[in-house]
Formats: C-alpha cells, structure tokens, sequence
C-alpha cells in the first residue's frame, strides 16, 4: 500500500503558519487574563496543590535563570523562529513535521513578544508566567512554555524514531542484513520462494523416463 505524498511546501507553510498563529494568540490572552485578574506575586489556589496560579514578571529563563542577560534569550527566540520559518519554507514535507514545529514556533513567538513588547521594553521585556503546579516542578510557566517543553521532546522522538522532515524514513542496518520474513530465499534446484513456504519433496522414482531401465534384483 503506497504511503502518503510528501506536503507540498506551500501547505506545509501554511500548516505552521495557522498552528503558530494560534499557540499565539492563546498565549498572550492567557496572559491578559493573568494580568488583569491575578494579584502580582501571590498564590491562587484552583486546585489545592495541584495547580496554582502566581503571576511574576520574569527577566530570565526558565527557574528564573540569567536574569542580567534577558537580551540573550531575546537572540536565542528569534534564532529558534528564523530558523522553524526557513524550515517550513524550503524543507518541510511531512505533516507531522509540520505540526510539530507549528505549534513549537508558537510557543516560542509568545515569549519572544513578551521579550520585545512588554516593559521595561526591547528586547529585554519581562515574560509573563502565572502556572505553578508544585507537585511537577517548581518553576513557575505560561502557555507558551508548555508548547515549547512537549514539542521540543516530540522533535527530539521524531528524530530517534528517525522520521526525516520530508516524510521519509531511515532503513535501520539490521533491514538489510537480516532475513526477515516474508523475504525470498533461494530454493534447491534454482527455485526462489518466500521463507516459511512449504514445498512438497519429489519422489526420487516419480517422473522417470518411459525408457529408463528397470532396476533388477541382484539375482537377475
């Protein structure tokens, strides 16, 4: 059964287009949401423990890591997205590709515009977080932040799994050295047949020649 068609590029740029568009816009009203509703700095509890909503304006990455050097991760967002643009440009022709790196641009657009948009201004801008669930981790992290986490691991299964950007997959060594089943093996006689078949063994007297002598006993 044939496999799919490789994603022609214009869909595979559009697939990225309107899942990163829409990680997007989900971040940042979320994050409106926190800053209109959310007192700064203190603990909401929805669930217990389980989940907990404390807005902080973070200048650094995640655990609140290089807080002097925010303009870094401003270089580092926009490199990530250049490159995921270029990608879904000229590369990309698998769908599952093309929603992984989608949806990882969105992420990435949503902190990289808290970068550049937010105070105290470009493009050291402090990204907005307000989830906290103590009993995964203690960092506290925003919509965009989810994305990013799940699809940088999704990128790191697909390149295990060795699924490459345009659909295809990599022969493992052992395809074509083993004998697997199903595949054909050389039969005596010159015969080729699949291994597991079963061939009936011919009568060694069967089929002789009509002229062939008889065989006589030993006493004639």
């Amino acid at each position: 059964m044939p496999g799919r068609a490789p994603l022609h590029k214009a869909a595979a740029g559009t697939i990225v287009a309107i899942l990163a568009a829409l990680v997007l816009a989900a971040d940042q009203f979320t994050k409106y949401l926190a800053l209109q509703n959310l007192p700064l700095e203190e603990p909401v509890k929805i669930f217990g423990d389980f989940l907990i909503f404390y807005l902080v304006k973070n200048p650094g990455a995640a655990f609140s890591l290089g807080e002097g050097v925010t303009w870094i991760f401003t270089i580092a967002l926009t490199a990530v997205a250049v490159v995921i643009v270029w990608l879904a440009a000229t590369r990309i022709g698998s769908r599952i590709w093309a929603v992984v790196l989608g949806l990882l641009l969105g992420g990435v657009l949503g902190n990289l515009t808290d970068r550049m948009l937010r105070a105290p201004g470009f493009p050291v801008g402090h990204v907005i977080d307000f989830i906290n669930t103590p009993w995964m981790m203690p960092a506290i992290y925003n919509v965009a932040d989810i994305f990013i986490v799940t699809m940088m691991i999704s990128v790191a299964l697909l390149v295990l799994v060795g699924v490459h950007l345009d659909g295809t997959r990599e022969k493992r060594a052992e395809d074509e050295t083993l004998l697997g089943e199903g595949d054909e093996v050389p039969l005596d006689g010159g015969v080729t047949g699949f291994e597991g078949d079963e061939f009936p063994v011919a009568n060694p007297d069967a089929g002789a020649p009509a002229d062939r002598e008889p065989r006589r006993d030993a006493d004639g």
